[in-house]
């Protein structure tokens, strides 16, 4: 095995497309890594580092978590592959019941809850009887496969093709989700072959206050108009205009920048999709499983979409993403196999990854890792607030659960793109692992695993506002 940094990388130079890996002429980035475990990482050198990206946010209940790993290494012994949507095996669908479980079935009993504090003894029974919500799931193996699956859904359900979506927006990088991820950077060389059904409209982000100096200030950013009547209003001519079958949306946008949207934009959404006659997709390949303090972000508004599409965090590890929808709407979507799949893949629903998802749900419930990123996220965003100084520059923090961007501007308000990198970069240095974000790449998040503790994000925080006095 190939031993130091410097290796690694002259071979990635050599034998890997070029526009893969990021290699900094002097050498500041990137490192390589040897293992992880909890929430830390060491580099082929042997340094430690503390992650505060969660690998992408896939490492929810930390890095090589020992039942999760159990539990894949069990499944490589007995069954390391099975056939996909041919002939399956136990586990898919036992994960398939799950996440059925976890999202609509937990869903409709909080919605029971909600109804009963509210109706009558009989009413109540006869809502009970309208809302039987069960899920059912399409697997696939990396996040925009979800979100090409629930397009599909979307297609064969509605008989309309179009897609609205919002700028900023990061649904990954295949064919069919290009059309609904708004940034050049992706979409422009492919342009030509794209079939264009996507229509973006601002997201809403809310803002907090910005920090300026050695004191802080709040200063509220000028905004034409609420942002939500700017949202239902473009949405409305949307429709109008357009064949529009489903609304798609992050609940918080991760790649974008870390952006919160205002309190009832997802109700909005919702409500509009009711009475259009399209569907909600939601998004929560990142937020999903904890991240934002719920065990999923629509559920913050107590909002049941029609498919949302999960990844990431859902195996810690292993590639396995799912959409999932609701039962009777998939079932209206979809025809009845005949023996020839009209969506599937070699990989689908891998025994390895089921094994390891199943694992992950116990340990996220186990260890009630929601909760504990809804405390801890607060602490964060709170501890950074009152922390972070830059004489030079402008900086906003927010975010939800353990789901947080710290954005740096200039004094006069454009994106210190550069600022944010150099930040990333010496954290790095310092021990520290963080990447950028937003479409200027000046939005450093901090998104670590939910096993993190208190003392090690004050560690972070302290080092992030040497860094950022420091510029």
């Amino acid at each position: 095995m190939v031993g130091t940094t410097q290796a690694v990388l002259q071979l990635l130079r050599e034998f890997e497309s070029r526009n893969v890996t990021f290699i900094a002429p002097d050498g500041s980035w990137p490192i390589v890594w040897r293992r992880a475990r909890g929430v830390w990482v060491w580099d082929v050198e042997g340094k430690r580092y503390l992650d505060l990206t969660a690998a992408f946010g896939v490492a929810a209940a930390g890095h090589a978590n020992p039942r999760v790993v159990r539990a894949g290494q069990r499944q490589m012994a007995e069954l390391l592959h099975a056939m996909g949507d041919v002939h399956p095996h136990p586990l898919k669908a036992e994960l398939a019941r799950e996440l059925s479980r976890i999202t609509f079935e937990r869903w409709e009993r909080s919605l029971n809850r909600a109804a009963s504090q509210r109706l009558n003894a009989s009413t109540v029974q006869q809502f009970n009887k309208s809302r039987s919500l069960r899920a059912k799931t399409i697997f696939c193996n990396s996040g925009f496969e979800a979100v090409e699956a629930a397009l599909k859904t979307a297609m064969l359900a509605t008989g309309k093709p179009g897609v609205i979506a919002f700028k900023g927006a990061y649904h990954g990088l295949g064919y069919g989700a290009l059309n609904v991820t708004e940034r050049d950077l992706f979409r422009a060389p492919f342009s030509a072959q794209l079939r264009q059904f996507g229509y973006f409209v601002p997201f809403p982000a809310a803002r907090g206050p910005i920090h300026c100096g050695r004191a802080r200030r709040s200063k509220a950013r000028v905004s034409a108009g609420d942002p939500l009547q700017n949202v239902e209003r473009m949405l409305t001519a949307l429709f109008k205009r357009k064949a529009v079958g489903a609304v798609l949306v992050e609940p918080v946008q991760g790649r974008g920048g870390i952006n919160v949207p205002p309190p009832g934009f997802l109700t909005l959404l919702r409500k509009l999709c009711d009475v259009h006659g399209a569907l909600l997709i939601l998004d929560e390949i990142y937020t999903g499983f904890g991240r934002t303090g719920k065990w999923f972000a629509c559920e913050h508004e107590c909002v049941v979409p029609d498919i949302i599409c999960l990844g990431k965090a859902l195996t810690g590890g292993f590639p396995l993403s799912a959409c999932v929808g609701r039962a009777d709407l998939m079932d209206a979507a979809w025809p009845a196999s005949t023996g020839e799949a009209i969506h599937t893949s070699t990989f689908l629903g891998h025994p390895v990854g089921c094994a390891m998802a199943l694992a992950q749900i116990k340990e996220v419930e186990r260890r009630q890792l929601p909760q504990r990123s809804a405390a801890l996220g607060e602490f964060l965003v709170r501890l950074l607030r009152q922390t972070i100084r830059a004489s030079k520059y402008q900086v906003e923090v927010r975010g939800l659960g353990l789901m947080v961007g710290v954005e740096i501007r200039s004094s006069d308000g454009s994106p210190a793109t550069e600022a944010a990198s150099c930040v990333v970069k010496a954290m790095l240095q310092r021990g520290f692992i963080l990447l950028p974000e937003g479409e200027h790449g000046n939005v450093v998040a901090m998104t670590p695993p939910l096993t993190i503790t208190r003392a090690q994000l004050a560690r972070a925080v302290a080092a992030l506002a040497e860094v950022l006095e420091s510029l």
